[in-house]
């Protein structure tokens, strides 16, 4: 018996219009995008690709919780504190910090055809500016 297995890889970008700043949620992307790699089994890495947004998994059943985290992330890196870098306005620096807490990848297990994740959760796009933006996000895929 042949033990070996071929794994596939596939990649792609997402480009996620954001409205500004908060989570927005993105599991459904992701989801319809790992459905239609015919992968049963894998691990999926998600990477934002921008400096002052990031990602994380979070709660999709209370919009309060998402609410509360903007608010605490705003306690903590607020834009009226005396930051060197200001180029593109107050809420430039506070941006970056806040992407340094939540982080810009993430790994997440893939069974069944679709991603792993616990009952009330979900993917999230944190937007850290105030401003609309188009980010990019990086999903890639491998698995059998």
């Amino acid at each position: 018996m042949d033990w070996r297995m071929t794994l596939r890889q596939s990649a792609t970008e997402l480009l996620i219009p954001t409205p500004g700043r908060g989570l927005h949620e993105i599991t459904r992307e992701v989801t319809r995008w790992v459905a239609g790699q015919g992968m049963n089994t894998g691990l999926l890495t998600l990477f934002c690709r921008h400096t002052s947004a990031s990602l994380t998994v979070q709660e999709n059943a209370a919009a309060e919780v998402r609410d509360d985290i903007v608010r605490w992330l705003d306690r903590v890196a607020p834009e009226d504190a005396a930051y060197a870098h200001d180029d593109e306005g107050p809420d430039d620096m506070p941006a970056h910090l806040k992407s340094v807490l939540t982080g810009v990848s993430l790994s997440v297990p893939v069974i069944d055809g679709r991603p792993a994740l616990g009952t009330w959760q979900g993917i999230y796009l944190c937007e850290h500016r105030r401003a609309p933006h188009r980010r990019r996000i990086t999903l890639h895929l491998l698995g059998d």
